[in-house]
């Protein structure tokens, strides 16, 4: 019994000293994870929310491709490299809004451009006046504009024989009838490419608008991009394609890539909020300390140095997997905090009333913690449970802060009781096994009690 706790004293102490390595500082990268990461209210950053033009879809078939659309949103913005954001559908009376948060984006106009790349690509051409018109074509007897929506997910960049780069992409059925009507009659004019109502330019600023050569089906490709811009956007493309124009509806037009809400939240919040929150961590940890020194001594001082581990750890799998902490995450850390205490106040008690029993130190440890461990499971599980809930309910509901509230604490919880079960009793077993403190008033007992036990 006791080379197996020196064994878990070892890998305890040993898991304490990479999670410590891993949390100092806060902000440091490991394992090429970014630093903690603060959620919008936390951090601050940029609130945008677009309409979605789901005229063209038939209403069965809207909450499937809106909840594509929030898929390709993510994937997209997380290939841009922006911090956790946060991307929403929300849906009234038939009309679908797409909420996005991306925290530590504090410029109103850098966050819309950001959003603006995943807006459909379509291709324009030239009236009889000069002027760029959205390219249209008829399938199935309606009238469709040639747009990044018909585009597969294959796209690739290569070089001609100039070594110059070249996109290549490839259309579906829809795309394939739309192109060949489009390029078929516009064979020796220009075709050109437009991110909403801005056109695509090359490095030297001018228009991105190739002549077309020859009618073009399945495949085709763009010319006059740079590198690095025609593997952003072959990468952007192929994260997924975008099957709704996102914008804003204004006196009955529609207007792509303009949001219908925006708001910059202040950085200052977020600091404030967390100075609150690590005073109220502070202030609960001493209390919870003190109440364990001073009312189970020698337990509750081991107690204290698991609840030191336990923190520490919690704080490292939040940095490693990683968690965005939001202000109600922190409610739910610091909530975890006192419930990681509970166990432990169940098991002492049952320890206690073992030695009033008269048992020895190390039987009543193993019975304290043997019948303490129903009490800590079935607590336990109806958290969990209360846990699962709100965070269905936080996706259901679009209430985002709450599923963070529910996924901290359930970790935290989880932790807790692995915290009680195993290093707390692996720390009491070592103090016993050693006779270093055997004496009962150590252990939270009376002193009467002792004497009456003698």
């Amino acid at each position: 019994m006791r080379r197996r706790s020196v064994y878990l004293l070892i890998f305890i102490l040993a898991l304490f000293g990479l999670a410590l390595w891993s949390i100092v500082p806060l902000d440091r990268n490991v394992f090429g994870r970014e630093g903690l990461r603060l959620g919008l209210d936390l951090a601050g950053g940029s609130y945008l929310v677009y309409q979605a033009d789901v005229s063209d879809i038939a209403p069965e078939n809207r909450d499937e491709i809106m909840d594509g659309v929030k898929g390709v949103i993510e994937r997209r913005i997380n290939a841009l490299g922006v911090t956790e954001p946060i991307v929403e559908v929300q849906k009234h009376e038939g009309e679908y809004n797409i909420v996005i948060q991306l925290p530590g984006i504090a410029d109103i106009e850098k966050a819309k451009e950001t959003v603006g790349l995943f807006t459909l690509l379509n291709f324009r051409e030239q009236d009889a006046e000069g002027n760029w018109i959205p390219a249209t074509g008829t399938v199935d007897g309606k009238e469709l504009t040639l747009n990044s929506r018909y585009f597969k997910e294959n796209t690739y960049v290569t070089v001609n024989q100039y070594g110059k780069p070249l996109l290549v992409f490839e259309w579906d059925e829809t795309g394939q009838q739309l192109s060949e009507q489009i390029t078929g009659r516009l064979i020796g004019k220009q075709l050109a490419i437009y991110l909403g109502d801005e056109p695509l330019r090359g490095e030297d600023g001018h228009i991105i608008a190739p002549v077309v050569k020859s009618v073009i089906s399945d495949r085709g490709q763009i010319e006059g991009l740079s590198l690095t811009d025609a593997q952003e956007l072959s990468r952007l493309l192929n994260a997924g394609r975008i099957d709704v124009p996102l914008g804003r509806w204004a006196e009955g037009e529609f207007e792509p890539s303009v949001p219908l809400y925006e708001r910059t939240v202040n950085a200052t919040l977020g600091e404030d909020s967390i100075q609150k929150s690590i005073l109220a961590a502070g202030i609960g940890i001493v209390l919870l300390l003190l109440f364990m020194l001073v009312y189970y001594r020698l337990p509750g001082l081991v107690a204290c140095l698991s609840l030191g581990i336990y923190g520490v750890v919690l704080l490292a799998i939040f940095k490693l997997v990683p968690i965005t902490l939001t202000l109600p995450g922190v409610a739910g850390f610091i909530l975890s905090l006192g419930m990681a205490v509970d166990a432990n106040v169940l098991i002492f008690e049952r320890i206690k009333e073992e030695l009033r029993r008269g048992r020895s130190l190390a039987a009543a440890v193993e019975a304290g913690f043997n019948r303490a461990w129903t009490a800590i499971r079935d607590s336990n599980i109806t958290t969990f449970i209360a846990c699962l809930v709100l965070f269905w309910l936080g996706g259901e509901l679009g209430a985002l802060m709450v599923r963070g509230f529910a996924v901290t604490l359930f970790i935290g919880v989880a932790l807790s009781m692995l915290t009680a079960i195993v290093v707390t009793r692996t720390f009491l077993r070592l103090i016993i096994g050693s006779r270093a403190v055997s004496n009962l008033a150590a252990y939270g007992i009376s002193v009467q009690t002792v004497r009456n036990l003698k």
